[in-house]
């Protein structure tokens, strides 16, 4: 018998989404924006609600200068979020060999100098374990140069 079936996220600015909770909503977008000298590649996963939409996944890829450390790309996330980064609530973790930071609803880490991921969930469907999940599954794509600047 075969095992459940898993839906995954596609390719995203060079790297694989592999893997998504089955109830991550079907209507995807993808988006690609500019800010502060940071190229931002998006891909945002929502579902219809009674009242319109809600996003339940985004994940972005960063790339730009200004990200050569992980506390660099938290400063440019917590500009971007518009967090404070003294309440930020964030523990480390570690992405394969990449270094991160992770939230009850948000997780990043340094992919290489100058490039980001960033994942973040709907928390009130989402759990931090829901989170671990996704950002475990997320790597360069076998045929694309994912750590390019």
């Amino acid at each position: 018998m075969p095992g459940p079936v898993t839906r995954n996220g596609g390719e995203l600015d060079g790297f694989c989404i592999g893997y998504l909770p089955p109830d991550v909503g079907d209507l995807v977008s993808d988006f690609a924006s500019e800010w502060e000298d940071i190229t931002f590649a998006t891909r945002v996963w929502e579902r219809q609600v009674e009242d319109g939409h809600r996003v339940d996944l985004r994940v972005h890829m960063l790339r730009g200068d200004r990200l050569g450390t992980l506390a660099e790309l938290r400063d440019v996330l917590a500009e971007y979020h518009e967090r404070d980064n003294a309440d930020w609530a964030l523990t480390d973790f570690q992405h394969g060999e990449d270094p991160g930071l992770l939230g009850a609803a948000e997780a990043f880490w340094l992919a290489a100098p100058g490039v980001g991921v960033n994942v973040l969930v709907d928390p009130e469907r989402f759990s931090v374990d829901n989170l671990r999940a996704i950002t475990q599954r997320i790597t360069a794509a076998a045929d694309s140069p994912a750590r390019r600047i």
